[in-house]
């Protein structure tokens, strides 16, 4: 994003970037390609927000973690730049949003994102471990001024304009009154806490028929029941519940993900009835379209 061709409004507060103190690592399988792979996250400058490294890749070419490299596949996040490109994103992503990692190079050698517990929670143990420092410069932050919405009646995303400096959210998670997940909803505001407690360990999930057709497709062949929720007739294969809405907490998990390709912290409210990654991914980019961040060089919270 160019500060040049943005308006500032209102001048909200903002915070100060952080990066990490030291590497962090992480290795597993990616659910779809079953390839191995070590993603490590590395300090970066101010301002320069997260950039995946394809370090496998000649040249080592460079993804900004930003809405406009994202492409339409279904289920996932991905981006691409250049002719590089990296998958299922999302749990990374959101990793470094919920903890307010702004500016990380997140080094992989492969394209593929480890699937690990599908789940956040290793990430995040992961960069705590590593530890956080503080920047010099304001966080750029996206003030919600105006309600935008995105979708149709029956899934859609909406952002309203809020006095918290803080994002806060609302999900309405929706399978009808039959079945075993149901109906979830879950509202809080977000803060590193409550990402890492609430969020973080909540796990993706798929029904039987879901993930008995991928499998037919050759798709997730090695991954087992007991590593994701499969919900069965009579509930989770192979698994437990971490949390009695874990379902809901997912979506959330992977909301923040996606809002994180902003580039910037979001100020206001956001509210989503069955939205998914596409739809998150929209709602972004008509955020930015209507010229809601501001570039700030001035008091911090």
């Amino acid at each position: 994003m160019n500060s040049a061709s943005i308006a500032q409004q209102g001048e909200p507060i903002a915070r100060l970037q952080q990066t990490l103190k030291a590497a962090a690592t992480v290795s597993g399988r990616g659910y779809w390609s079953g390839k191995e792979v070590t993603v490590r996250f590395l300090p970066a400058p101010e301002d320069t927000g997260v950039v995946f490294v394809r370090e496998d890749m000649d040249g080592s070419p460079q993804i900004p973690a930003l809405v406009d490299y994202r492409i339409e596949v279904p289920r996932r996040t991905n981006l691409v730049h250049q002719g590089a490109t990296v998958e299922m994103v999302e749990h990374v992503l959101a990793a470094l949003a919920g903890l307010q990692v702004d500016n990380c190079f997140v080094h992989v050698n492969s394209a593929e994102m480890p699937g690990l517990d599908g789940s956040a929670k290793d990430y995040v143990e992961q960069i705590l471990a590593a530890g956080i420092e503080q920047q010099a410069t304001p966080r750029p932050v996206l003030t919600i001024s105006e309600v935008v919405r995105v979708g149709d009646d029956e899934c859609w995303v909406e952002a309203r304009p809020s006095g918290s400096k803080r994002l806060k959210f609302k999900y309405r998670l929706d399978f009808g009154t039959e079945g075993l997940i149901g109906r979830e909803t879950l509202e809080a505001k977000l803060n590193p806490e409550y990402f890492t407690a609430e969020l973080a360990p909540a796990r993706t999930f798929l029904l039987l028929q879901e993930a008995e057709w991928l499998r037919s497709q050759g798709l997730g062949t090695h991954v087992d029941f007991s590593e994701l929720l499969v919900f069965g007739p009579e509930g989770p294969i192979d698994n437990e519940l971490r949390f009695e809405d874990e379902c809901v907490r997912h979506k959330v998990l992977d909301l923040v993900g996606d809002l994180a390709l902003a580039g910037c912290d979001i100020q206001g409210t956001v509210i989503a009835n069955r939205s998914g990654h596409r739809l998150n991914a929209e709602l972004v980019k008509q955020l930015l379209k209507e010229n809601q961040v501001a570039y700030m060089s001035r008091r911090t919270a």
